[in-house]
């Protein structure tokens, strides 16, 4: 079996994107053996903690939607312009039905979701992303936004190879077809020649700021497992 590092892909890896994740390495190797992980896979999620997890996710995408729309104005060509446009549209669109056919299954609506209160790493992640993508360097930015998805379709790729067909009677039989899906390839193909772009265009500065806010993010994403498994909540 490959190590999460070394996975089979169906897309290409650029060297400044194998860079990030080689810097990562540690961080990304723990999202895919986290208990939440693997109970999900299992089916033997406490329900409760998915809906934790969802509504966080949907409130997080929001921010991933800004993040992506405000990259569409660091970028100077229009196809790339429209590529973030079009990114930040997916991340509300998409994966907003299958938050919406989760909300109907758990009970909670789109009301729900917009008075819920975000955990703490839920609010650092958002808070990271579009800092980065406000301040940072258009490499900066990009490299922030990319482990969400990249991460996701890897776990949601290897699981399919583990487990075969996912059987309609799973309980989170939907979370784990739509990451999945081949059709996310050809997203990854374009998000990461956009980050090489950027990465050549950029000074070794830059550059090494870019995979410092990769390993950040990815380190988020291990922290949005942790806090669905924990029902994290704030201190005071």
């Amino acid at each position: 079996m490959a190590t999460p590092l070394a996975l089979p892909r169906p897309f290409a890896v650029p060297p400044f994107a194998r860079a990030c994740l080689e810097h990562a390495g540690v961080a990304w190797s723990a999202a895919f053996s986290h208990p939440f992980v693997t109970a999900l896979a299992a089916g033997s999620l406490d329900p409760q903690k998915f809906r934790f997890y969802q509504m966080q996710d949907a409130r997080y995408l929001e921010a991933f939607s800004d993040a992506c729309a405000l990259l569409s104005t660091r970028t100077p060509a229009p196809d790339d312009k429209l590529w973030f446009i079009d990114a930040a549209r997916m991340a509300l669109v998409v994966e907003g039905q299958l938050h919406a056919g989760y909300g109907r299954t758990l009970g909670y609506s789109a009301a729900d979701i917009a008075a819920l209160e975000l955990t703490p790493n839920n609010r650092a992640y958002q808070d990271h992303m579009v800092s980065t993508a406000t301040r940072g360097s258009l490499v900066e930015g990009i490299a922030a936004i990319t482990p969400c998805p990249w991460l996701y379709i890897d776990l949601g790729q290897w699981l399919n190879r583990e487990l075969g067909t996912i059987d309609d009677s799973h309980p989170y039989a939907a979370w784990l077809r739509t990451y999945a899906e081949p059709g996310f390839n050809a997203y990854m193909t374009n998000l990461l020649e956009r980050l090489e772009r950027a990465a050549i265009a950029a000074g070794e500065a830059e550059r090494a700021r870019a995979k410092e806010a990769f390993v950040v993010s990815v380190r988020y994403e291990w922290m949005f497992w942790e806090q669905a498994w924990t029902g994290q909540r704030w201190p005071a």
